[in-house]
């Protein structure tokens, strides 16, 4: 990985949410509208050294340009977001090492991660966002302000997950919250609208207008009706 600075933000002990593109584009469009909803301003960059795809333009390839941005607002690290995460086991440890060494840099406390819950679960458009977090302690409270935890046993790969771990072992507390749906391979909006009223119950904070989202499941909802 190559990462890129050419800004300081003066920032203090801020939040940090971080995800990336997985099943059903959910943390990508959680990152995404808050960037949008906020106007966050980039200020770092991290490239994948070795693509894990190519472009077929038709009789030729292209290289992809895989690169993930680091933005900022008044008090928030927000990561990833756009298309992809790294395939490569060393690449996807380093960008995790990244994220932890920029939340020590700003002294930041907390960090959140988003991605989708695969369920058989019918939920008609109400799906529910499941948590799980760095501790039994943090659990304890979360189950307190009446939110769902992860019902069962599971293994999280990709970063969704993986950035938890690199969080629990930096002394770091972390939260996941993971939508459901029931196809990982069609965009889930309803899963990201879940995600983000948790994430704001939990943060005592609005981070926007989901009405463009809510647009976007029906949208989806009747092109595969039909």
């Amino acid at each position: 990985m190559e990462f890129i600075q050419d800004k300081e933000p003066d920032i203090k002990k801020p939040i940090i949410i971080a995800a990336m593109q997985d099943m059903g584009n959910v943390g990508s469009i959680v990152i995404d509208f808050i960037n949008d909803s906020l106007k966050t301003k980039t200020f770092r960059i991290s490239k994948s050294s070795n693509p894990t795809y190519v472009i077929d333009k038709g009789g030729y390839i292209e290289l992809p340009n895989e690169s993930w941005e680091y933005k900022y607002t008044e008090d928030l690290i927000i990561f990833g977001g756009g298309k992809g995460q790294p395939q490569n086991k060393e690449e996807l440890n380093d960008l995790c090492k990244d994220v932890i060494n920029i939340a020590k840099k700003y002294s930041a406390k907390f960090i959140y991660t988003f991605g989708g819950f695969h369920t058989n679960r019918i939920f008609n458009n109400s799906p529910k966002t499941y948590i799980t977090t760095t501790s039994i302690e943090l659990t304890k409270h979360m189950q307190r302000l009446n939110v769902d935890t992860t019902p069962q046993k599971s293994i999280i790969t990709g970063f969704n997950g993986l950035i938890l771990g690199f969080a629990k072992m930096n002394l770091i507390q972390g939260i996941g919250m993971y939508g459901e749906l029931n196809d990982p391979e069609i965009p889930q909006y309803r899963a990201a609208i879940s995600i983000i009223k948790t994430l704001e119950k939990l943060t005592y904070r609005k981070f926007g207008d989901i009405s463009l989202l809510e647009i976007n499941a029906q949208e989806m909802e009747r092109k595969f009706k039909n």
